[in-house]
């Protein structure tokens, strides 16, 4: 018998989008399910019919050739016995489609028709957590980069029973439930189920005589120290991966990895933008407008930065190569001197006077950016 037409069979045309497909079979898988058609092959058969409509149009690859070359283009994707359940590669797509029939699917449907892996756990291991360590380094520490030893807790393979959970001499029995697979393979209606033994948590073996150490986990918690490079330039919130630093894995699986969280303290003079460095420097308004030379502070010390005559404040100077190390090794940033003219707060008689003379004498041409202000608010309120 030929077969039908993969769009037939779903009931849509040959331009379905993705979701439109998924509808359709959907509908068909829910109305074909041979548990609310029990006992009737056709039922069976056309579950089976739509499921390979739908593994082969919802396959991008698949459908563009059934579309060129038809039943052809994709007969080769299957056994010599055509379309089988274990060709079926679309579980996770349609978990929520039979929720219903298997209590509330929780991801049962990836382990139909012998899709799970048996034993995977024994085989494989299971890998140790990550952990995380919150470190706070100075501002200078972070622009220069340190080191810094550190001290926290760990699971670590057991040494007494080199990770094994089992007492020295003794050794691990098979699971009588599962018999070492790992698996209890279930039936329910159409379905053959694999799921996790409960009796050994998928592992295959028990333990009769466990580890006094360890009391049968195979790992313990003790105090590791790592001496950590913080690279030079490193940023606030940055995180440092040690792979392998974490807790060991459990039965034979790999280590999890160790991030360092770091938190830069705050500088009572600088702030970083990028590499740049930006560091406010009140002068007097003597020095503003007569101009000299100001002390200013970097990352490496002290140095000396000529102010010159009628220095505005907000005016920034900078000083090349004197802001922070590029991680990628580019080079340094600037620092960059944000001058701040202070008008005093407190003056006695004398300097009061000497000020209201110089005002006097003054008047406001000195003061060009303050004159040009005033003229342009004049003209926009003229009239």
């Amino acid at each position: 018998m030929s077969k039908r037409d993969y769009y037939e069979v779903l009931g849509v045309n040959k331009g379905a989008s993705d979701d439109e497909i998924k509808k359709a079979y959907r509908k068909l898988a829910l109305k074909y399910h041979p548990d609310r058609n029990p006992g009737n092959k056709e039922a069976e058969e056309s579950f089976k019919e739509a499921a390979e409509a739908y593994e082969v149009l919802s396959t991008p690859e698949k459908r563009q050739r059934y579309d060129q070359f038809g039943h052809e283009g994709v007969s080769s994707s299957f056994g010599q016995g055509g379309f089988q359940w274990s060709d079926f590669s679309h579980f996770s797509d349609v978990e929520d489609i039979f929720g219903d029939l298997f209590g509330g699917g929780g991801g049962i449907f990836s382990e139909i028709f012998g899709g799970g892996r048996r034993g995977s756990r024994a085989r494989q291991g299971v890998r140790g957590s990550d952990l995380q360590y919150n470190m706070e380094i100075s501002f200078v520490e972070a622009a220069n980069g340190c080191s810094r030893e550190i001290s926290f807790k760990k699971k670590t393979l057991c040494a007494t029973c080199k990770g094994e959970g089992v007492k020295p001499g003794t050794s691990k029995a098979t699971c009588q439930q599962c018999g070492g697979a790992g698996q209890i393979r279930l039936s329910q209606g159409f379905f053959s189920i694999n799921r996790t033994c409960e009796q050994c948590g998928g592992t295959g073996s028990v333990i009769k005589d466990p580890c006094t150490t360890c009391k049968g986990s195979g790992r313990v918690v003790k105090d590791k120290k790592l001496s950590i490079h913080i690279p030079a330039g490193i940023e606030n919130g940055s995180k440092l991966k040690l792979s392998g630093e974490g807790e060991d894995g459990a039965y034979g699986g790999p280590s999890g990895n160790l991030y360092v969280a770091i938190r830069v303290a705050p500088h009572p003079f600088f702030t970083r933008h990028g590499n740049d460095i930006v560091c406010e420097v009140p002068i007097s308004f003597p020095k503003a407008a007569l101009g000299g030379e100001v002390e200013v502070p970097t990352l490496e010390g002290k140095v000396k930065l000529k102010v010159p005559p009628g220095t505005q404040s907000e005016k920034v100077f900078r000083i090349r190569g004197k802001g922070i190390s590029d991680l990628r090794g580019f080079g340094k940033g600037d620092l960059k001197i944000k001058i701040v003219v202070e008008v005093p707060t407190k003056l006695t008689s004398e300097q009061k006077q000497l000020l209201e003379k110089f005002a006097e004498i003054s008047g406001e041409d000195i003061y060009p950016m303050m004159h040009s202000f005033f003229k342009k608010v004049k003209n926009i309120f003229k009239g």
